[in-house]
């Protein structure tokens, strides 16, 4: 890389741009800019404050927190003095931070504010390598007096001082990494364990950032929308690597849950979010659309057909002819706009996603309404992106071709292997893992995929995940659960059916959408488990299942399901923190669900613990419905 390292590019960036705005966060209600210029110093007098503390070259910083400038602030100082940064995801629990920062060496800890500072405090006695707790939200910090804390103000104040007595030293330890340096260490979702530490150089990082670039140009003061959170690589990938590259400028939100608020005043002309996003935003149209004024509800009806005519042209290669592009320019004006505007995806040049599978009626969804969507495909371990579509030639069910530079095959066994500048180093002191994920210079996925005669990649599903009936039929399980959540009524859905005679399913409601359906309906509830059970609700719940089941080959359909009586939780270890399936951990976790949708019983009884929010713990008995499919009605 011709620019060597991250900081170096942010350097290069302060020269170039200046007074621009780099950066942007909301805070009270306003708008807040960083320019090129600021965003330097930050990170200047904060690299300083590190080594006043004796952070050198090969020691690590762990971060903690929404995202926030100071993340990457923290994240690039760091790097500047040789070093490495470690991110933790907000909501880990403090036996997940004690294994990453323990397992990481890390010497510094940067965190949010007072809850992650309660978080470490708890745990000290379990991270002793760690010297300095930096916290950088002072709200209800005031009475704190353990020495391992630190403002994040006072660290920058420190690093003044520090650069009074040594006035080339940031530049210096900048211009001495090199491309090789190690810049972030990423730790895996942790799907079937305990999370790995995938280790990349600014090389890797920026290897992907050019490659993405060259298929998918970016401009100085192109706005991006950061939310997702940034100890995920794919965020890495947008808010840091292919920020510094293009320039572009990088918003942050004011909170987690003003998001689609702020995404439409920002109106972002690139956006990459993962699956539950956009299935979550379909779900938020369709339940809109339903509640609107007869007279919407028509019009919509009559022009998304439209769309979705013109989407699948654009996917064909054909061109739509010039009554159907004056109907689709028509739809435009008086529904797809509008709806765009609404989710703050109106000014949109492209929009990806990637961490897992999306369905493809939600893909084919977003076209319909114009937003140009593109699939991507990538894993930690490549620095996040390997595959993506291009414009004009996108394929809903595959996830495009292999960026420049990075090469894709096929192993005997239907694995996906890929090589190129960005696959990372290896894990963090876990050689095994090592070797088993890099062979013969190739990264082994894990993920069962086939390119198709385009040179398209169609990926089927975790090799592991992929699974066999007792007939011998093959199937992929998350497909069927894409098919089940493209409902605006089921937030999650777990497909099982290895070596079993049929497929069953445990499903999650989505508890607001459900929620007013039944408010609609006149139907009366209590509680998450209260309106999971009812008859009318279950019965809701069969026609969206059997509308799955309709283009689904008869011997892979679902046969059965049961509602689960509460939310699959990272917390809770059914999913991680990238909010992926743990499909081994739930089989086990619920087998006397599993076998109940296997038996002859109708109910099954659970016993279940709930929480009250004064401490008190209470278990509770209840019984939950097997409920066949073929069936349209379920009796009470």
């Amino acid at each position: 890389m011709q620019e060597g390292t991250l900081p170096k590019l942010l350097v290069r960036n302060a020269a170039r741009y200046g007074e621009k705005v780099a950066l942007r966060e909301k805070e009270f209600g306003v708008w807040q800019p960083v320019t090129w210029v600021e965003y330097l110093g930050h990170v200047r007098r904060f690299a300083l404050g590190l080594a006043s503390l004796g952070f050198s070259r090969g020691d690590k910083v762990a971060i903690i927190g929404d995202n926030r400038p100071e993340w990457v602030y923290s994240e690039l100082a760091a790097q500047a003095l040789g070093g490495v940064a470690v991110g933790i995801y907000q909501d880990s629990l403090p036996r997940e931070i004690t294994h990453i920062i323990d397992h990481c060496d890390a010497r510094i800890v940067v965190v949010e504010d007072q809850e992650q500072v309660d978080k470490l405090l708890e745990i000290k006695s379990e991270i002793p390598k760690v010297e300095k707790i930096i916290y950088y939200d002072p709200k209800g910090m005031k009475n704190y007096r353990d020495l391992l804390l630190l403002s994040f103000e006072e660290a920058e104040a420190q690093g003044e001082k520090f650069e009074d007595r040594n006035p080339a030293y940031f530049n210096r330890t900048v211009e001495e990494g090199r491309g090789g340096d190690v810049a972030i260490i990423a730790y895996t979702s942790g799907t079937t364990g305990l999370p790995k530490g995938a280790v990349l150089s600014h090389d890797n990082l920026l290897a992907m950032a050019q490659n993405l670039l060259e298929v998918d140009p970016l401009e100085p003061g192109d706005e991006f929308l950061s939310f997702l959170p940034l100890a995920w690589v794919g965020e890495q990938m947008m808010s840091i690597s292919a920020a510094l590259w293009s320039g572009m400028t990088v918003n942050y939100p004011e909170e987690p849950e003003t998001v689609q608020a702020n995404l439409k005043e920002i109106g972002p002309r690139v956006l990459f979010s993962p699956p539950r996003i956009w299935e979550d935003m379909v779900s938020k149209v369709q339940v809109r659309l339903d509640e609107a004024g007869w007279f919407k509800r028509r019009v919509s009806r009559a022009f998304i057909p439209v769309g979705y005519r013109v989407a699948d042209c654009q996917f064909e290669g054909k061109k739509p002819g010039a009554g159907l592009r004056a109907l689709y320019f028509l739809g435009d004006l008086v529904v797809f706009s509008a709806i765009k505007d609404h989710l703050g995806l109106v000014n949109l040049k492209r929009a990806y996603t990637g961490g897992a599978a999306l369905g493809p009626d939600v893909f084919r969804f977003f076209h319909a309404l114009g937003v140009n969507l593109k699939q991507i495909y990538g894993q930690t371990e490549i620095a996040g992106i390997s595959v993506t579509h291009r414009d004009g030639d996108i394929k809903f069910n595959t996830v495009g071709r292999p960026i420049p530079e990075t090469e894709i095959r096929i192993s005997e066994d239907g694995e996906i292997l890929s090589q190129g500048p960005s696959v990372f180093l290896g894990y963090y002191k876990n050689e095994e893992a090592t070797r088993e994920a890099l062979k013969d210079g190739w990264l082994h996925s894990g993920d069962a995929g086939y390119l198709d005669d385009g040179g398209h990649l169609v990926v089927i599903d975790r090799l592991k995940d992929v699974m066999r009936l007792t007939d011998g039929t093959i199937f992929s399980p998350q497909f069927l659960e894409n098919k089940m959540k493209f409902s605006p009524f089921i937030k999650e859905a777990v497909a099982l059916g290895r070596d079993r005679p049929y497929v069953v399913a445990m499903i999650n409601i989505e508890m607001g959408n459900v929620g007013m359906w039944a408010e609609r309906n006149q139907i009366p509830y209590t509680t998450y488990v209260d309106l999971t059970q009812k008859p009318r609700v279950l019965e809701l719940i069969v026609g969206e299942i059997r509308k799955a089941n309709g283009d689904v080959p008869e011997a892979i359909r679902v046969k059965k399901f049961v509602v689960l009586h509460k939310e699959l939780d990272a917390d809770d270890e059914e999913l991680t923190r990238t909010r992926k399936v743990r499909r081994g951990f739930i089989s086990e976790k619920y087998r006397v669900l599993v076998e109940g949708l296997y038996g002859a019983a109708h109910e099954i009884p659970i016993e279940t613990e709930v929480k009250y929010r004064d401490g008190r713990q209470v278990t509770l008995k209840t019984s939950l419905r097997v409920v066949p499919v073929a069936n349209a009605e379920v009796k009470a």
